[in-house]
């Protein structure tokens, strides 16, 4: 679960990763495995990415501009693969709720590389690695028994990214598209929580049974279901 402060914290800005390629059964995404000994996160698997360092701003202080070379950064020093910023996607960007100890407010990239590029973790903050495909990974966190354990952010870009038939169609459909600002309201739920996204009836007032369109995710324990319904 998410670690809870006592009192407001700041969003730092931080950079995400979401790293294709092409398989003989469709695309396949890039998790990193964070090793189990780290206070923040450790042993959960995530998208190569970090905090935007003071050495990634431009004179002008472009906010995306330095998210961008942070995740060109953390890409190479996470998994050893040198990628640019032409081929990053801006996917979708996602900001911890308040009331969270660490928060972030996060740029995921989508970026494609060829299938035979060669992974070398960091061995330190990063312990392992795999590539799997999306369809894989939701079966894994819906397993009864041993759920894949993922964070909201992760669990819905592999929803989406479920979608697609190969890295073309990916980067056609997310190029064309007006990236999503995630700022959820958190719920606390027994066992868990609900996080609120913006178009849910309830986002405004908190209010989980409001009448309306439902746009939020459901979390408790290991266990994630992301809901969109339009208004009918």
């Amino acid at each position: 679960m998410l670690e809870m402060g006592e009192g407001p914290a700041t969003a730092h800005p931080s950079a995400t990763v979401v790293l294709l390629r092409d398989a003989a059964a469709g695309p396949e995404v890039l998790l990193v495995q964070r090793n189990t000994a780290l206070r923040h996160m450790g042993g959960e698997w995530v998208f190569p990415g970090g905090r935007v360092d003071a050495a990634d701003y431009p004179a002008e202080g472009d906010r995306e501009g330095a998210a961008r070379r942070a995740a060109v950064r953390e890409t190479r020093e996470e998994t050893g693969l040198e990628i640019t910023d032409e081929q990053l996607l801006l996917l979708s960007r996602w900001t911890t709720p308040e009331g969270v100890k660490r928060r972030f407010s996060t740029w995921f990239y989508l970026a494609v590389v060829d299938a035979d590029v060669e992974v070398e973790v960091d061995g330190g903050e990063i312990a392992t690695h795999r590539w799997v495909s999306p369809a894989q990974v939701l079966e894994e966190v819906r397993d009864p028994e041993h759920p894949l354990r993922l964070f909201p952010p992760t669990w819905v870009t592999m929803l989406d990214l479920a979608a697609y038939a190969c890295c073309d169609e990916a980067c056609t459909r997310v190029g064309a598209r007006e990236a999503f600002h995630f700022q959820p309201r958190m719920i606390p739920l027994e066992g868990g929580a609900c996080f609120l996204y913006e178009g849910d009836a309830g986002y405004a007032s908190g209010d989980l049974d409001a009448p309306g369109p439902r746009h939020r995710t459901l979390m408790r324990g290991n266990h994630l279901d992301y809901i969109r319904e339009p208004e009918k």
